[in-house]
């Protein structure tokens, strides 16, 4: 009887470790486009460490179930199961948010500054570090990214889900699209 428990506790145990494990080498496969420890080095690619667990799984799984475009992130988390999708938001929400340096002109600056203040700042914040709870940090995220991510709110041919973002964006000059981004990028705390 005690060496069946004792065998089972191990099996359970081994079980436990194998999860862990797995996670680890699944989140590694994220660190090809998104970088070691989710942070980017690619212009056009997102940081995800540091980011809301909450965001990162919701993200995932609008994605996964087609209800959220994508250019390749859709067919790869498809092959995810929601345990694996939410272990891997867990993952990264644990890991550090760090603000990509980039430079920005002083009237580029000061242009975005303008445009936040009208469309984004209260659900984001003043520098991108402070947002409201379901929106991710963005202050030092790239600029080129962020910019992407706008267009495709304002096209009404893309799935984007979030009716909040879809509206502020839309109703953004053009203009002011590369001026918000860049501000937010330009973040570093």
């Amino acid at each position: 009887m005690r060496n069946g428990v004792l065998a089972v506790a191990l099996f359970w145990l081994s079980g436990a470790a194998m999860a862990a494990i797995e996670i680890d080498v699944l989140a590694r496969t994220c660190n090809n486009c998104h970088g070691v420890g989710g942070v980017s080095v690619g212009t056009s690619m997102p940081s995800i460490g540091g980011l809301p667990r909450e965001y990162l799984s919701t993200v995932m799984k609008q994605w996964k179930y087609d209800e959220r475009g994508a250019a390749t992130m859709n067919r790869i988390v498809k092959g995810f199961s929601d345990d694996e999708i939410d272990a891997l938001a867990v993952y990264f929400s644990k890991k550090r948010w760090v603000p990509v340096p980039q430079s920005v002109s002083a009237s580029l600056l000061a242009k975005g500054k303008d445009a936040i203040s009208e469309n984004c700042e209260d659900c984001h914040g003043l520098t991108g570090s402070d947002p409201d709870e379901d929106a991710p940090k963005i202050n030092g995220q790239w600029a080129k990214y962020m910019q992407l991510e706008l267009e495709k709110y304002r096209d009404d041919g893309f799935k984007m889900p979030h009716r909040k973002m879809k509206k502020t964006a839309r109703k953004m000059k053009q203009a002011d699209v590369p001026a918000a981004a860049h501000y937010y990028g330009a973040q570093s705390k």
